[in-house]
């Protein structure tokens, strides 16, 4: 059979573009350049809105750049490669993820750390290779940011094979994106981080995505205590679905404090305003512990094909987390309720891609 051996040429498509702090992204044609070396240009087929997205979008200063495309969960087709990408090819199925795994380096040789050391996330936005972005308005030629390593918010997007999934046609699109950051952080932190053994009790401080998949992994390990912290009373109901045991609202414990207690305290998501935490010497002396990580712990290339077929096999729970679907041109309403506290999920469907069986 004849190889089509056309080198790739920039696309012209559709994208949603932050252009100031927390105000809302606006509909342009950008030019997506094809992807170079080691990279992967992605037709995006549904994208959702995380928290982490909005602390970027509401930022002012630096890390924060503009005009950017944010996005980090989604999940798209391989529409084309650049050199030395062998491990996806045109047509398959990939969710884009912000934590590098290059298989090559010291980390992502190790079971110690899901960091890869050889592509190690940086602030600012950019290729992770090369810091420049692939992106550029139409109308202007002007360059918009990367954000990231994924930026979601566009028909097209060109993503390091490193940051690349392989997960199959065989999970739904709406399904898989859920996976790419989300649901992923907060089962694996339940499982490679914390750890939880069986007929442990564990508290989960806010209950949105992360923190229920927290207690959906931590059910999954045989907790026998799942409490929940948040001040949504709403948010009981979806989480005693997913293992929650005990609800408590912190407007409700009078003198008493919501954090007090021995044990290890895992931190999650990205604060903004970088605030520090300080634990007294009396708390490490009697074993308490705090530990960060990144996409709770997992190595994505190793364990997010593993949850998918976790989801097929139906021992994992994705739907509940689903609270609206809508189409690309109401991203900002995704934004509206997501702000509000109204939604967990908000799935993003590129033009057409629902409507055509993704």
């Amino acid at each position: 059979m004849e190889q089509n051996t056309a080198r790739p040429r920039p696309i012209r498509c559709k994208a949603a573009v932050s252009k100031a702090p927390g105000q809302p992204l606006e509909m342009e044609e950008v030019e997506v350049a094809p992807p170079r070396a080691h990279e992967v240009r992605i037709r995006i087929l549904c994208t959702s809105l995380c928290h982490t997205d909005i602390t970027f979008w509401r930022m002012k200063d630096f890390p924060a750049m503009y005009p950017s495309i944010l996005g980090h969960e989604a999940v798209g087709v391989v529409e084309s490669v650049g050199d030395h990408v062998q491990e996806v090819a045109m047509g398959d199925t990939v969710v884009p993820v912000f934590l590098a795994q290059c298989g090559e380096c010291a980390d992502c040789l190790s079971a110690r750390s899901n960091i890869c050391s050889k592509l190690t996330p940086r602030a600012g936005a950019g290729m992770p290779r090369d810091g420049t972005t692939r992106f550029s308005l139409a109308a202007t030629g002007e360059p918009v940011h990367n954000f990231i390593y994924v930026s979601s918010f566009a028909e097209y997007t060109v993503v390091d094979v490193a940051h690349v999934v392989k997960v199959g046609p065989f999970i739904p699109p709406e399904k898989a994106c859920l996976l790419s950051c989300g649901v992923s952080t907060g089962v694996g932190a339940a499982w490679k981080v914390a750890a939880v053994e069986g007929g442990s009790t564990v508290a989960v401080f806010g209950l949105g995505t992360v923190g229920l998949a927290v207690a959906q992994g931590s059910t999954m390990r045989g907790a026998k205590r799942i409490i929940g912290v948040d001040l949504n009373q709403d948010k009981f109901e979806i989480g005693k679905r997913l293992g929650i045991t005990d609800f408590v609202n912190p407007n409700d414990t009078e003198e008493k404090t919501v954090s007090e207690g021995w044990g290890k305290t895992i931190i999650l998501g990205t604060d903004g305003g970088a605030a520090p935490i300080s634990v007294s010497s009396s708390d490490i002396q009697k074993g308490r512990t705090v530990v960060g990580s990144l996409l709770g712990g997992i190595k994505p290339k190793d364990d997010i094909p593993v949850l998918a077929q976790l989801y097929m096999d139906k021992e994992l729970e994705l739907d509940e987390f689903i609270t609206h679907q809508m189409g690309f041109d109401e991203i900002n309403l995704a934004f509206d309720l997501l702000t509000q506290g109204r939604s967990l999920r908000c799935i993003v469907w590129m033009d057409g891609a629902k409507e055509n069986g993704a």
